[in-house]
Protein backbone atom coordinates (compact mmCIF):
# COMPACT_ATOMS: atom_id res chain seq x y z
CA UNK A 1 0.00 0.00 0.00
CA UNK A 2 2.82 2.41 0.91
CA UNK A 3 4.57 1.62 -2.35
CA UNK A 4 1.50 2.82 -4.25
CA UNK A 5 1.65 6.20 -2.52
CA UNK A 6 5.43 6.54 -2.87
CA UNK A 7 5.44 5.71 -6.56
CA UNK A 8 4.62 8.75 -8.67
CA UNK A 9 1.55 8.32 -10.87
CA UNK A 10 2.07 7.65 -14.52
CA UNK A 11 1.60 10.70 -16.68
CA UNK A 12 -1.75 11.00 -18.33
CA UNK A 13 -1.81 12.11 -21.88
CA UNK A 14 -4.90 14.09 -22.81
CA UNK A 15 -5.53 14.37 -26.45
CA UNK A 16 -6.84 17.36 -28.24
CA UNK A 17 -10.23 15.64 -28.48
CA UNK A 18 -10.83 15.71 -24.64
CA UNK A 19 -14.07 17.61 -23.82
CA UNK A 20 -13.73 21.06 -22.26
CA UNK A 21 -15.46 21.87 -18.93
CA UNK A 22 -15.79 25.11 -17.03
CA UNK A 23 -14.31 25.83 -13.60
CA UNK A 24 -17.79 25.76 -12.07
CA UNK A 25 -18.54 22.36 -13.56
CA UNK A 26 -15.23 21.00 -12.24
CA UNK A 27 -15.94 22.45 -8.76
CA UNK A 28 -19.42 20.92 -8.68
CA UNK A 29 -18.03 17.53 -9.75
CA UNK A 30 -15.44 17.64 -6.96
CA UNK A 31 -18.13 18.67 -4.47
CA UNK A 32 -20.36 15.71 -5.39
CA UNK A 33 -17.40 13.33 -5.22
CA UNK A 34 -16.33 14.49 -1.73
CA UNK A 35 -19.87 14.48 -0.29
CA UNK A 36 -20.69 11.06 -1.78
CA UNK A 37 -17.43 9.47 -0.63
CA UNK A 38 -17.23 10.80 2.94
CA UNK A 39 -20.80 11.80 3.89
CA UNK A 40 -21.12 12.07 7.70
CA UNK A 41 -17.84 12.03 9.72
CA UNK A 42 -16.72 12.49 13.34
CA UNK A 43 -13.51 14.50 13.66
CA UNK A 44 -11.35 15.15 16.72
CA UNK A 45 -9.30 18.36 16.77
CA UNK A 46 -8.50 21.66 18.46
CA UNK A 47 -10.54 24.79 17.71
CA UNK A 48 -8.40 27.45 16.09
CA UNK A 49 -8.98 30.99 14.82
CA UNK A 50 -12.39 31.31 16.53
CA UNK A 51 -13.59 34.93 16.79
CA UNK A 52 -17.14 34.38 17.93
CA UNK A 53 -20.31 34.18 15.85
CA UNK A 54 -20.49 36.21 12.64
CA UNK A 55 -23.01 39.08 12.35
CA UNK A 56 -25.25 36.60 10.49
CA UNK A 57 -25.20 34.22 13.48
CA UNK A 58 -23.03 31.57 11.77
CA UNK A 59 -19.62 30.58 13.18
CA UNK A 60 -16.49 30.10 11.09
CA UNK A 61 -13.24 28.61 12.46
CA UNK A 62 -10.78 25.73 11.94
CA UNK A 63 -10.10 22.31 13.47
CA UNK A 64 -6.43 21.36 13.64
CA UNK A 65 -4.01 18.84 15.04
CA UNK A 66 -0.22 18.72 14.94
CA UNK A 67 -0.12 17.97 11.19
CA UNK A 68 -3.17 19.41 9.43
CA UNK A 69 -6.19 21.67 9.67
CA UNK A 70 -9.66 21.82 8.15
CA UNK A 71 -12.13 24.70 7.88
CA UNK A 72 -15.32 24.32 9.92
CA UNK A 73 -18.73 25.99 9.78
CA UNK A 74 -21.63 25.95 12.27
CA UNK A 75 -24.88 27.37 10.94
CA UNK A 76 -26.94 29.76 13.09
CA UNK A 77 -29.76 27.28 13.80
CA UNK A 78 -27.28 24.62 15.00
CA UNK A 79 -25.32 27.24 17.00
CA UNK A 80 -28.34 28.04 19.13
CA UNK A 81 -28.85 24.36 20.07
CA UNK A 82 -25.25 23.43 20.96
CA UNK A 83 -24.56 22.40 24.54
CA UNK A 84 -20.84 23.08 24.14
CA UNK A 85 -19.99 26.50 22.74
CA UNK A 86 -16.86 26.82 20.58
CA UNK A 87 -13.86 28.28 22.38
CA UNK A 88 -10.39 29.05 21.14
CA UNK A 89 -7.98 26.18 21.93
CA UNK A 90 -10.69 23.74 23.08
CA UNK A 91 -10.23 20.12 21.94
CA UNK A 92 -13.56 18.81 20.66
CA UNK A 93 -15.27 15.98 18.83
CA UNK A 94 -17.14 17.43 15.84
CA UNK A 95 -19.80 15.45 14.03
CA UNK A 96 -20.94 16.66 10.60
CA UNK A 97 -20.59 16.29 6.88
CA UNK A 98 -17.68 17.09 4.57
CA UNK A 99 -18.29 19.42 1.64
CA UNK A 100 -16.38 21.86 -0.52
CA UNK A 101 -16.56 25.62 -0.96
CA UNK A 102 -16.09 26.39 -4.67
CA UNK A 103 -15.49 30.08 -3.98
CA UNK A 104 -12.13 29.27 -2.36
CA UNK A 105 -11.45 25.82 -3.88
CA UNK A 106 -11.29 24.40 -0.36
CA UNK A 107 -13.04 21.68 1.58
CA UNK A 108 -14.72 22.11 4.99
CA UNK A 109 -16.83 20.35 7.59
CA UNK A 110 -20.38 21.48 8.36
CA UNK A 111 -20.65 20.73 12.10
CA UNK A 112 -23.96 19.50 13.50
CA UNK A 113 -22.83 18.19 16.92
CA UNK A 114 -19.97 19.58 19.02
CA UNK A 115 -18.80 18.03 22.29
CA UNK A 116 -15.62 18.22 24.36
CA UNK A 117 -12.99 15.58 23.60
CA UNK A 118 -12.73 13.76 26.94
CA UNK A 119 -12.90 14.64 30.60
CA UNK A 120 -9.68 16.64 30.46
CA UNK A 121 -11.17 19.08 28.01
CA UNK A 122 -14.35 19.36 30.04
CA UNK A 123 -12.36 20.06 33.19
CA UNK A 124 -10.33 22.73 31.41
CA UNK A 125 -13.53 24.31 30.10
CA UNK A 126 -15.11 24.10 33.54
CA UNK A 127 -12.10 25.70 35.20
CA UNK A 128 -12.02 28.55 32.67
CA UNK A 129 -15.72 29.22 33.12
CA UNK A 130 -15.39 29.11 36.91
CA UNK A 131 -12.59 31.69 36.84
CA UNK A 132 -14.61 33.95 34.55
CA UNK A 133 -17.72 33.89 36.74
CA UNK A 134 -15.67 34.32 39.91
CA UNK A 135 -14.01 37.40 38.41
CA UNK A 136 -17.49 38.88 37.86
CA UNK A 137 -18.27 38.43 41.59
CA UNK A 138 -21.03 35.82 41.19
CA UNK A 139 -19.47 33.59 43.86
CA UNK A 140 -19.10 36.30 46.55
CA UNK A 141 -20.48 35.42 49.97
CA UNK A 142 -22.05 38.87 50.24
CA UNK A 143 -24.57 37.82 47.56
CA UNK A 144 -25.85 34.86 49.61
CA UNK A 145 -29.36 35.14 51.01
CA UNK A 146 -30.44 33.61 54.36
CA UNK A 147 -32.81 30.66 54.14
CA UNK A 148 -36.28 31.03 55.66
CA UNK A 149 -36.67 29.17 58.95
CA UNK A 150 -40.03 27.61 58.05
CA UNK A 151 -41.05 28.21 54.42
CA UNK A 152 -44.72 27.93 53.56
CA UNK A 153 -44.09 26.82 49.97
CA UNK A 154 -41.04 25.03 48.58
CA UNK A 155 -40.27 24.92 44.86
CA UNK A 156 -38.37 21.88 43.58
CA UNK A 157 -36.67 21.86 40.15
CA UNK A 158 -35.78 18.29 39.13
CA UNK A 159 -36.84 15.38 36.98
CA UNK A 160 -40.39 14.24 37.84
CA UNK A 161 -39.61 10.57 37.19
CA UNK A 162 -36.43 9.99 39.20
CA UNK A 163 -35.92 8.87 42.79
CA UNK A 164 -34.74 12.37 43.75
CA UNK A 165 -38.20 13.94 43.85
CA UNK A 166 -39.58 11.03 45.87
CA UNK A 167 -36.76 11.31 48.42
CA UNK A 168 -37.31 15.07 48.78
CA UNK A 169 -41.09 14.79 49.16
CA UNK A 170 -40.78 11.91 51.61
CA UNK A 171 -38.17 13.72 53.71
CA UNK A 172 -40.17 16.96 53.88
CA UNK A 173 -43.34 15.08 54.82
CA UNK A 174 -41.48 13.26 57.63
CA UNK A 175 -39.83 16.38 59.06
CA UNK A 176 -42.45 19.11 58.63
CA UNK A 177 -45.16 18.82 55.94
CA UNK A 178 -45.08 21.86 53.66
CA UNK A 179 -46.61 22.72 50.31
CA UNK A 180 -44.24 21.61 47.53
CA UNK A 181 -44.37 22.89 43.93
CA UNK A 182 -42.49 20.70 41.44
CA UNK A 183 -41.24 22.23 38.18
CA UNK A 184 -40.40 19.22 35.99
CA UNK A 185 -37.26 19.57 33.87
CA UNK A 186 -34.74 17.40 32.10
CA UNK A 187 -31.58 17.17 34.16
CA UNK A 188 -29.46 15.78 31.33
CA UNK A 189 -29.34 16.38 27.60
CA UNK A 190 -29.21 19.23 25.13
CA UNK A 191 -32.30 21.10 26.40
CA UNK A 192 -31.67 20.53 30.11
CA UNK A 193 -29.83 23.83 30.71
CA UNK A 194 -32.52 25.91 29.01
CA UNK A 195 -35.30 24.14 30.96
CA UNK A 196 -33.51 24.61 34.31
CA UNK A 197 -32.94 28.29 33.55
CA UNK A 198 -36.60 28.77 32.60
CA UNK A 199 -37.71 26.99 35.81
CA UNK A 200 -35.64 29.28 38.07
CA UNK A 201 -36.86 32.39 36.27
CA UNK A 202 -40.44 31.06 36.25
CA UNK A 203 -40.51 30.56 40.03
CA UNK A 204 -39.17 34.11 40.51
CA UNK A 205 -41.84 35.50 38.18
CA UNK A 206 -44.71 34.16 40.32
CA UNK A 207 -46.55 36.55 42.66
CA UNK A 208 -46.99 35.74 46.38
CA UNK A 209 -50.78 36.20 46.24
CA UNK A 210 -51.31 34.60 42.83
CA UNK A 211 -53.25 31.46 41.96
CA UNK A 212 -49.95 29.57 42.10
CA UNK A 213 -48.12 31.04 45.12
CA UNK A 214 -44.52 32.09 44.81
CA UNK A 215 -42.26 29.66 46.74
CA UNK A 216 -40.24 30.88 49.71
CA UNK A 217 -37.41 28.49 48.88
CA UNK A 218 -36.11 26.76 45.71
CA UNK A 219 -34.32 23.40 45.61
CA UNK A 220 -32.45 22.46 42.42
CA UNK A 221 -31.74 18.72 42.68
CA UNK A 222 -30.32 15.83 40.66
CA UNK A 223 -28.90 12.42 41.41
CA UNK A 224 -25.28 11.40 40.93
CA UNK A 225 -23.56 10.92 37.58
CA UNK A 226 -20.45 11.57 35.57
CA UNK A 227 -19.09 14.98 34.68
CA UNK A 228 -20.85 14.81 31.32
CA UNK A 229 -24.13 13.88 33.01
CA UNK A 230 -23.90 16.85 35.39
CA UNK A 231 -22.70 19.28 32.73
CA UNK A 232 -26.08 21.04 32.41
CA UNK A 233 -25.54 22.54 35.88
CA UNK A 234 -22.21 24.00 34.73
CA UNK A 235 -23.77 25.95 31.87
CA UNK A 236 -23.41 29.70 32.10
CA UNK A 237 -27.12 30.49 31.66
CA UNK A 238 -28.05 28.18 34.56
CA UNK A 239 -25.41 29.72 36.84
CA UNK A 240 -26.47 33.27 36.01
CA UNK A 241 -30.17 32.47 36.55
CA UNK A 242 -29.39 30.97 39.97
CA UNK A 243 -27.28 34.01 40.88
CA UNK A 244 -30.08 36.42 39.86
CA UNK A 245 -32.77 34.54 41.81
CA UNK A 246 -34.54 36.68 44.43
CA UNK A 247 -35.75 33.51 46.15
CA UNK A 248 -33.20 31.69 48.35
CA UNK A 249 -31.87 28.65 46.46
CA UNK A 250 -30.40 25.33 47.62
CA UNK A 251 -28.33 23.28 45.18
CA UNK A 252 -28.33 19.48 45.62
CA UNK A 253 -26.53 18.13 42.56
CA UNK A 254 -25.07 14.60 42.57
CA UNK A 255 -23.32 13.03 45.52
CA UNK A 256 -21.28 14.73 48.21
CA UNK A 257 -18.08 14.57 46.13
CA UNK A 258 -19.72 16.06 43.01
CA UNK A 259 -19.27 19.79 42.49
CA UNK A 260 -20.89 21.98 39.83
CA UNK A 261 -20.81 25.72 39.19
CA UNK A 262 -24.37 26.17 40.47
CA UNK A 263 -23.10 25.08 43.90
CA UNK A 264 -20.91 28.23 44.07
CA UNK A 265 -23.76 30.68 43.40
CA UNK A 266 -26.45 28.88 45.42
CA UNK A 267 -27.31 30.34 48.81
CA UNK A 268 -26.66 26.88 50.31
CA UNK A 269 -25.08 23.72 48.89
CA UNK A 270 -26.46 20.42 50.09
CA UNK A 271 -24.35 17.27 49.60
CA UNK A 272 -27.37 15.25 48.48
CA UNK A 273 -31.02 15.92 47.56
CA UNK A 274 -32.10 14.30 50.85
CA UNK A 275 -29.83 16.66 52.76
CA UNK A 276 -31.38 19.58 50.88
CA UNK A 277 -34.83 18.53 52.09
CA UNK A 278 -33.50 18.30 55.64
CA UNK A 279 -31.96 21.78 55.46
CA UNK A 280 -35.13 23.32 54.03
CA UNK A 281 -37.45 22.53 56.98
CA UNK A 282 -36.87 21.70 60.66
CA UNK A 283 -38.16 18.54 62.37
CA UNK A 284 -41.66 19.20 63.64
CA UNK A 285 -41.35 16.90 66.67
CA UNK A 286 -38.08 18.56 67.65
CA UNK A 287 -39.75 21.96 67.40
CA UNK A 288 -42.69 20.80 69.54
CA UNK A 289 -40.31 19.34 72.13
CA UNK A 290 -38.19 22.48 72.12
CA UNK A 291 -41.26 24.68 72.51
CA UNK A 292 -42.51 22.54 75.43
CA UNK A 293 -39.10 22.70 77.08
CA UNK A 294 -38.90 26.50 76.64
CA UNK A 295 -42.46 26.84 77.92
CA UNK A 296 -41.63 24.92 81.09
CA UNK A 297 -38.48 26.98 81.58
CA UNK A 298 -40.42 30.22 81.07
CA UNK A 299 -43.13 29.25 83.59
CA UNK A 300 -40.52 28.21 86.12
CA UNK A 301 -38.63 31.47 85.64
CA UNK A 302 -41.83 33.50 86.11
CA UNK A 303 -42.64 31.63 89.29
CA UNK A 304 -39.15 32.16 90.71
CA UNK A 305 -39.33 35.86 89.79
CA UNK A 306 -42.75 36.24 91.49
CA UNK A 307 -41.47 34.57 94.68
CA UNK A 308 -38.40 36.80 94.72
CA UNK A 309 -40.48 39.98 94.21
CA UNK A 310 -42.90 38.89 96.98
CA UNK A 311 -40.02 38.35 99.41
CA UNK A 312 -38.55 41.77 98.56
CA UNK A 313 -41.93 43.47 99.14
CA UNK A 314 -42.28 41.81 102.58
CA UNK A 315 -38.78 42.95 103.58
CA UNK A 316 -39.49 46.52 102.48
CA UNK A 317 -42.84 46.47 104.31
CA UNK A 318 -41.10 45.60 107.56
CA UNK A 319 -38.69 48.50 107.12
CA UNK A 320 -41.50 51.06 106.67
CA UNK A 321 -42.59 53.22 109.74
CA UNK A 322 -46.15 53.53 111.10
CA UNK A 323 -48.18 55.85 108.91
CA UNK A 324 -49.54 58.01 111.76
CA UNK A 325 -46.11 58.45 113.33
CA UNK A 326 -44.56 59.15 109.96
CA UNK A 327 -47.21 61.79 109.04
CA UNK A 328 -47.58 63.56 112.43
CA UNK A 329 -44.94 66.26 111.87
CA UNK A 330 -46.01 67.03 108.31
CA UNK A 331 -49.61 67.35 109.48
CA UNK A 332 -48.70 69.96 112.14
CA UNK A 333 -46.60 71.91 109.62
CA UNK A 334 -49.50 71.83 107.17
CA UNK A 335 -51.93 73.22 109.80
CA UNK A 336 -49.59 76.13 110.68
CA UNK A 337 -49.04 77.01 107.07
CA UNK A 338 -52.80 76.84 106.42
CA UNK A 339 -53.47 79.41 109.17
CA UNK A 340 -50.75 81.75 107.83
CA UNK A 341 -52.12 81.40 104.34
CA UNK A 342 -55.65 82.37 105.44
CA UNK A 343 -54.32 85.48 107.21
CA UNK A 344 -52.34 86.55 104.18
CA UNK A 345 -55.34 85.99 101.91
CA UNK A 346 -57.62 88.19 104.05
CA UNK A 347 -55.00 90.96 104.20
CA UNK A 348 -54.51 90.82 100.43
CA UNK A 349 -58.27 90.99 99.88
CA UNK A 350 -58.57 94.16 101.97
CA UNK A 351 -55.71 95.84 100.09
CA UNK A 352 -57.21 94.94 96.73
CA UNK A 353 -60.66 96.19 97.77
CA UNK A 354 -59.26 99.62 98.82
CA UNK A 355 -57.28 99.96 95.58
CA UNK A 356 -60.37 99.07 93.57
CA UNK A 357 -62.39 101.82 95.28
CA UNK A 358 -59.77 104.48 94.43
CA UNK A 359 -59.66 103.33 90.82
CA UNK A 360 -63.46 103.44 90.58
CA UNK A 361 -63.56 107.08 91.80
CA UNK A 362 -60.84 108.07 89.34
CA UNK A 363 -62.71 106.31 86.54
CA UNK A 364 -65.93 108.17 87.32
CA UNK A 365 -64.13 111.51 86.91
CA UNK A 366 -62.66 110.43 83.59
CA UNK A 367 -65.64 108.53 82.28
CA UNK A 368 -65.69 107.89 78.49
CA UNK A 369 -69.28 109.21 78.31
CA UNK A 370 -68.16 112.59 79.70
CA UNK A 371 -65.25 112.82 77.35
CA UNK A 372 -67.49 111.83 74.41
CA UNK A 373 -70.06 114.59 75.23
CA UNK A 374 -67.25 117.19 75.41
CA UNK A 375 -65.92 116.10 72.04
CA UNK A 376 -69.45 116.26 70.49
CA UNK A 377 -69.85 119.90 71.56
CA UNK A 378 -66.48 120.84 70.08
CA UNK A 379 -67.31 119.02 66.87
CA UNK A 380 -70.60 120.90 66.45
CA UNK A 381 -68.82 124.25 66.87
CA UNK A 382 -66.21 123.32 64.29
CA UNK A 383 -68.98 122.21 61.91
CA UNK A 384 -70.73 125.62 62.09
CA UNK A 385 -67.45 127.49 61.49
CA UNK A 386 -66.62 125.24 58.55
CA UNK A 387 -70.04 125.82 56.95
CA UNK A 388 -69.70 129.61 57.20
CA UNK A 389 -66.17 129.53 55.80
CA UNK A 390 -67.28 127.36 52.88
CA UNK A 391 -70.15 129.74 52.01
CA UNK A 392 -67.78 132.74 52.02
CA UNK A 393 -65.22 130.93 49.88
CA UNK A 394 -67.82 129.72 47.38
CA UNK A 395 -69.22 133.27 46.90
CA UNK A 396 -65.78 134.70 46.21
CA UNK A 397 -64.95 131.95 43.74
CA UNK A 398 -68.29 132.46 41.99
CA UNK A 399 -67.54 136.18 41.47
CA UNK A 400 -64.09 135.34 40.17
CA UNK A 401 -65.58 132.89 37.67
CA UNK A 402 -68.07 135.52 36.39
CA UNK A 403 -65.27 138.08 35.91
CA UNK A 404 -63.11 135.53 34.13
CA UNK A 405 -66.02 134.60 31.82
CA UNK A 406 -66.53 138.24 30.80
CA UNK A 407 -62.81 138.75 30.14
CA UNK A 408 -62.73 135.55 28.10
CA UNK A 409 -65.59 136.76 25.84
CA UNK A 410 -63.80 140.06 25.13
CA UNK A 411 -60.52 138.32 24.38
CA UNK A 412 -62.30 135.83 22.10
CA UNK A 413 -63.82 138.65 19.98
CA UNK A 414 -60.46 140.44 19.68
CA UNK A 415 -58.76 137.17 18.74
CA UNK A 416 -61.30 136.42 16.00
CA UNK A 417 -60.82 139.89 14.45
CA UNK A 418 -57.02 139.58 14.60
CA UNK A 419 -57.09 136.10 13.08
CA UNK A 420 -59.35 137.22 10.20
CA UNK A 421 -57.07 140.22 9.44
CA UNK A 422 -53.98 137.93 9.57
CA UNK A 423 -55.54 135.43 7.19
CA UNK A 424 -56.48 138.25 4.71
CA UNK A 425 -52.93 139.63 4.80
CA UNK A 426 -51.39 136.24 4.13
CA UNK A 427 -53.86 135.52 1.29
CA UNK A 428 -52.95 138.77 -0.48
CA UNK A 429 -49.28 138.05 -0.05
CA UNK A 430 -49.76 134.54 -1.51
CA UNK A 431 -51.51 135.96 -4.60
CA UNK A 432 -48.58 138.33 -5.17
CA UNK A 433 -46.12 135.45 -4.99
CA UNK A 434 -48.13 133.40 -7.49
CA UNK A 435 -48.16 136.33 -9.93
CA UNK A 436 -44.43 136.83 -9.53
CA UNK A 437 -43.81 133.10 -10.12
CA UNK A 438 -45.80 133.21 -13.36
CA UNK A 439 -43.84 136.26 -14.49
CA UNK A 440 -40.41 134.79 -13.78
CA UNK A 441 -41.08 131.23 -15.05
CA UNK A 442 -39.44 129.94 -18.28
CA UNK A 443 -42.88 129.36 -19.79
CA UNK A 444 -43.41 133.12 -19.83
CA UNK A 445 -40.06 133.55 -21.58
CA UNK A 446 -41.02 130.96 -24.18
CA UNK A 447 -44.29 132.80 -24.78
CA UNK A 448 -42.32 135.96 -25.54
CA UNK A 449 -40.46 134.16 -28.39
CA UNK A 450 -37.55 132.61 -26.67
CA UNK A 451 -36.60 128.91 -27.01
CA UNK A 452 -35.00 126.31 -24.68
CA UNK A 453 -32.27 124.16 -26.38
CA UNK A 454 -31.15 120.76 -25.00
CA UNK A 455 -29.00 117.96 -26.32
CA UNK A 456 -29.92 114.25 -26.47
CA UNK A 457 -28.81 113.71 -22.84
CA UNK A 458 -31.24 116.39 -21.67
CA UNK A 459 -28.57 119.00 -20.71
CA UNK A 460 -29.20 122.69 -21.51
CA UNK A 461 -27.16 124.15 -24.37
CA UNK A 462 -26.00 127.66 -23.41
CA UNK A 463 -23.11 128.08 -25.89
CA UNK A 464 -22.09 127.08 -29.41
CA UNK A 465 -19.04 125.42 -27.94
CA UNK A 466 -21.31 122.85 -26.30
CA UNK A 467 -22.51 121.57 -29.70
CA UNK A 468 -21.04 119.53 -32.48
CA UNK A 469 -21.71 119.24 -36.15
CA UNK A 470 -24.51 116.80 -37.09
CA UNK A 471 -25.63 116.65 -33.46
CA UNK A 472 -29.36 116.42 -32.83
CA UNK A 473 -30.86 119.08 -30.57
CA UNK A 474 -34.26 119.40 -28.90
CA UNK A 475 -35.87 122.85 -28.99
CA UNK A 476 -38.70 123.58 -26.53
CA UNK A 477 -41.15 126.31 -27.67
CA UNK A 478 -44.17 127.69 -25.92
CA UNK A 479 -46.55 125.35 -27.71
CA UNK A 480 -44.41 122.27 -28.36
CA UNK A 481 -41.00 120.77 -29.07
CA UNK A 482 -38.84 120.60 -32.22
CA UNK A 483 -36.02 118.23 -33.12
CA UNK A 484 -33.27 119.66 -35.33
CA UNK A 485 -29.78 118.71 -36.52
CA UNK A 486 -26.74 121.03 -36.63
CA UNK A 487 -25.45 121.60 -40.16
CA UNK A 488 -22.83 124.21 -39.34
CA UNK A 489 -21.70 126.16 -36.26
CA UNK A 490 -20.28 129.68 -36.02
CA UNK A 491 -19.30 131.75 -32.98
CA UNK A 492 -19.91 135.48 -32.69
CA UNK A 493 -16.87 137.38 -31.32
CA UNK A 494 -16.27 140.93 -29.97
CA UNK A 495 -19.83 141.39 -28.83
CA UNK A 496 -20.09 144.17 -26.34
CA UNK A 497 -21.84 143.34 -23.23
CA UNK A 498 -24.99 145.28 -22.76
CA UNK A 499 -25.00 146.96 -19.39
CA UNK A 500 -27.59 145.70 -17.06
CA UNK A 501 -30.54 147.99 -16.49
CA UNK A 502 -30.60 149.88 -13.27
CA UNK A 503 -32.83 148.48 -10.66
CA UNK A 504 -35.83 150.49 -9.73
CA UNK A 505 -36.37 151.64 -6.19
CA UNK A 506 -37.98 149.08 -4.03
CA UNK A 507 -41.18 149.81 -2.32
CA UNK A 508 -42.39 148.20 0.85
CA UNK A 509 -44.01 145.26 -0.92
CA UNK A 510 -40.87 144.59 -3.05
CA UNK A 511 -38.83 144.56 0.10
CA UNK A 512 -41.04 141.83 1.45
CA UNK A 513 -40.74 139.80 -1.77
CA UNK A 514 -36.96 140.03 -1.70
CA UNK A 515 -37.00 138.61 1.73
CA UNK A 516 -38.99 135.64 0.51
CA UNK A 517 -36.69 134.85 -2.42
Amino acid sequence: MSEDFDTPPAPITIGANAPEISVSELSQALKRTVEDHFGRVRVRGEISNYRGPHSSGHAYFSLKDENARIDAVIWKGVMLKLRTRPQEGLEVLATGRITTFPGKSSYQIIIEILEPAGVGALMALLDARRRQLAAEGLFDESRKQPLPFLPKTIGVITSPTGAVIRDILHRIADRFPRRVLVWPVRVQGETAAAEITAAIEGFNALTPQGEIPRPDLIIVARGGGSLEDLWSFNEENVVRAASASHIPLISAIGHETDTTLIDFVADLRAPTPTAAAEKSVPVRDDLVAALSHHRRRLISAWQRLAERRKLEINNLNRLLLNADAFLAAPRQKLDRNSERLNTLINKLKDERRLKLARCSSLLDRHSPQVELARMNERLQGLTVRLRQSMLTTIGAEKRNIENFTQNTSVIKKRLELALAQYIKTKRDYFHQLCHLQETLSHQAALARGYALVRNNSGMLVRSVTQTQKAETLLIDLSDGQLTTQIIETSQVKNIKETPAPKKASKNKSDHKQGQLF
